[in-house]
Parts: C-alpha cells; structure tokens; sequence
C-alpha cells in the first residue's frame, strides 16, 4: 500500500507527548498502533507549554512517536492558570469573581466542560485545516477532557467522516459512587447524547464502565466495545530480575501517580504492622516512584503522608520518564499496587505491573475492577478488604512470596500476562476500522 492509498486518521488527544499525565500512554499507542498498521495519521494536542505548566513534561516520550505520524499542536488558553499579576487584566484584578465567571461562559460557550470547553474553538478550525489539505478518512477523539469528540462530530456532521469516541476516563459517571454526575437534562448531558448517536464505534477500558454506559444509552450497545488498557511492551525493553543475596533487604515497590482516593494512610499503617510481623519485611523498604496528584506542582498533602512513614522504611523517589520504567521495575523485589475502591477502576498500571511477572499486592478493596485482571495472575496476593489489617496480611504473604520465588515463577508469571500487551487490545479494532473506512469509500 502507498502513502496515498493509506486511510487517514485523525487523532484528538489533550494528552499527548510530552504530557507527563497517564491518559498520553494510551494515546501514545494508539497512534503509533496505526501507523504501523500502515494508517497515515494526524493528532491534534495542545502545544508544550501547556503541559509544561499543567501537567509537568516527559520530553523523552516524544522520541517514542512513530516517525511517521504528523503532530499538530493547537492552541489551548493557559489564562485560568497564569499566576503572574502583570498579566493580568485591570478587570481580572479589580474582580476575579467577574473575570472568573465571564471566563466559564466564554469557555463553555462552544462546548459544556469547565476550563476545557473552549479549547473546542481552536480544535473544529484545526480539524477542518487538516481534512482540507489531506482528506480525512477517520476520526478518534480520546477522553477526558470530552471535547476532544467534538472535532470528529463536525467532521462527520459536515462530511460523513466516521468517528470513534474512546473513553480512557468517563464523562457522567463517578467512578468512586456509581451515580451520574449531572442530570439527563443537562447540556453536557444532552451534548453526550448528540455525540453517541453519530459516533461509529464507542470504546471503553473495561466491561462495568460500558455496561453502564449502555445501560444510560441502549442504542449504543451494537457499536460499543471494551478496548482495554495494556502494557507497552516497548518500555519493558531492559526489564532484568533484580539479582539479590540472601540478606540483602526486600524492596516492595510502587510506581504510578499518588493522588486523592487512594488508601494511603491505611497501606501505610498496614506496611507499618507488616513490618512488626514479618522477618522479611523488618528491614525491608516500600519503595514510590512517580508523581504525587495529577499536576505540575506536587500535591503537598501526598507528600506529608509519605514523610510521616520514612523512620518505617517508606521512601520517596520522584517523578519517573516513561523510558525509564524498566529500570525502575528492576530494583524492585515485588510490587504493591494501590488504588482508590470503585468497581470501574481497573487502571492502566495494572496491566504493566503482571508484565513484570513480580509478586503482586493488590492494596484495594476486593470489588475494584483490576481484580478480575490479576484474578488468574500467579503471582497475586489479594487483600480481603481495603483496611490497614487487611493490608498487613497482605504484606506478609507478599514477602513470604517474594522469599522463596523461582526464576520459573517468574517466567511462568510473564507469559500469563503476554494477553494484556496493548497492541492486542487495539489489533482487532484497527482492522475493524480498516473495512469500516473501504465500506465507506
């Protein structure tokens, strides 16, 4: 197939490299998953300061891209965030409650999502610049933030484009309740709606979280598929059992954001009790790696947590490149993974923790959704409730685990996970596609 006989995707994705936020992974491989199925390809994402001051960067992520995949970065308004007093308007000075308030307006203007809804005036004009010079074939906005649907909708509704919506995150449900986050008769709600009957295919990470989608929208339920998150194996290039002696201290580790919902006061206290309890863990070490809340800045209240727990072995290590994830993973003797309590969270970490093949604590109540992932994973130590009791046993069969590990058990733990590397999830949705934009042509 020529370049010019290749379908044409267009990509809108807020995260994107060099985004340092955990919705760009999913992203990152998707386009580079259909480029290399021999798709041509556009991404629409804001420009680097935009991360730079929202998200933090991980500039070595863009050499990641695939080569051929043609990067547009579309201006996004940082005015909101500008903490600078000379850029400020006298009327933002005089009355930030006005200027505030006139801001919300202009923002949800085009498009109902708070301090991303005018983004939506940047993004339509950009989409229609990229169809104009080079047609295109197919359109997938990923979410959050929800208006990167609203390009592939106006292409569609002024051309017939197909488009896929792929939810990484949800729009209407609290993941953490279960309940709908505004009523039917909101205009993000109706807008929802809107987007859902045009759309081609709608994707989700998981089975409860499209299960509920359709139950608020029958008539999706032909087109609505689970595409999950998986593992990159890319990034675990390197990836070498740590090589221990017999004395030398355990290191559980955790990599991945810390932020709001997730039990860390009762790990904490269960690794506290662990340690009392268990030889192995006594000198041990509980080893966190990554970004504390989803922003540049780091989240303050996160980090007080962590200082309060270093006399027990709880150390702090920073932010971590996806490049390096390998390296990170390899310093480490088993894994804890934390998450908030909800039955549609699975998180994309999970799948990238089995692929290390390591021991696993999973340090969440037993109804989240990454349960069902790691349910036939060999290596996997469940806690029976999110408490730090619960999590203390946990921690003690984990080391008791981890003390008498084989190298078969490791290798047997990995080939258990090959199903989760991502371009399986995605392979037969892009064949889909590829019949989807022929029938089409």
């Amino acid at each position: 197939m020529t370049a010019t006989d290749a379908p044409h995707l267009l990509y809108v994705a807020w995260g994107f490299p060099p985004s340092r936020g955990a919705g760009m992974y999913r992203a990152l491989a998707t386009t580079n998953a259909f480029a290399r199925a021999g798709w041509q390809v556009t991404v629409l994402t804001p420009e680097r300061a935009v991360f730079e001051q929202l998200t933090d960067l991980d500039t070595r992520t863009e050499a990641s891209i695939d080569p051929s995949v043609t990067v547009v970065r579309v201006p996004f308004d940082l005015s909101r965030g500008e903490t600078d007093l000379a850029q400020w308007s006298r009327f933002r000075i005089e009355s930030p409650l006005g200027w505030s308030g006139l801001t919300l307006l202009r923002e949800s203007s085009s498009f109902p999502e708070p301090r991303y809804g005018g983004w939506g005036r940047f993004l339509v004009p950009a989409a229609r610049r990229v169809h104009a010079q080079k047609p295109v074939d197919l359109v997938i906005g990923t979410a959050n933030p929800n208006v990167d649907f609203l390009p592939g909708w106006d292409l569609n509704r002024r051309f017939g484009i197909p488009y896929v919506m792929d939810y990484r995150d949800t729009w209407h449900l609290d993941m953490y309740s279960g309940r709908r986050t505004a009523p039917r008769t909101a205009r993000s709600s109706r807008w929802e709606a809107r987007l859902l009957k045009r759309a081609a295919e709608v994707w989700f990470v998981n089975a409860p979280i499209l299960d509920w989608h359709v139950g608020q929208h029958p008539e999706i339920a032909e087109k609505a598929h689970v595409v999950s998150n998986g593992y990159d194996e890319s990034f675990l290039t390197g990836l070498e059992p740590r090589i221990r002696c017999a004395h030398d201290p355990l290191s559980i580790g955790y990599l991945g954001t810390i932020y709001g919902p997730m039990p860390l006061e009762q790990t904490f206290e269960g690794w506290k009790r662990a340690r009392a309890r268990s030889t192995a863990l006594a000198t041990a070490t509980l080893d966190i790696h990554g970004r504390l809340g989803h922003y540049a800045n780091p989240d303050a209240s996160v980090k007080a947590v962590l200082d309060r727990y270093t006399a027990d072995g709880v150390r702090y290590h920073g932010k971590v490149s996806k490049t390096d994830v390998a390296k990170v993973y390899s310093s480490f003797d088993a894994l804890a993974l934390i998450l908030g309590r909800s039955r549609y969270i699975t998180s994309g970490k999970v799948f990238e923790y089995a692929a290390t093949g390591l021991p696993i604590a999973a340090l969440h109540h037993p109804e989240t959704a990454s349960t069902s992932v790691l349910s036939d994973y060999p290596r996997f130590v469940p806690a029976s409730d999110d408490t730090a009791e619960a999590f203390a046993d946990a921690f003690v069969e984990l080391a008791a685990m981890t003390e008498h590990a084989t190298d078969g058990e490791l290798m047997n733990a990995r080939e258990s996970a090959t199903r989760w590397e991502r371009l399986r999830q995605l392979t037969p949705r892009i064949e889909e596609l590829r019949q989807l934009v022929r029938r089409d042509a």
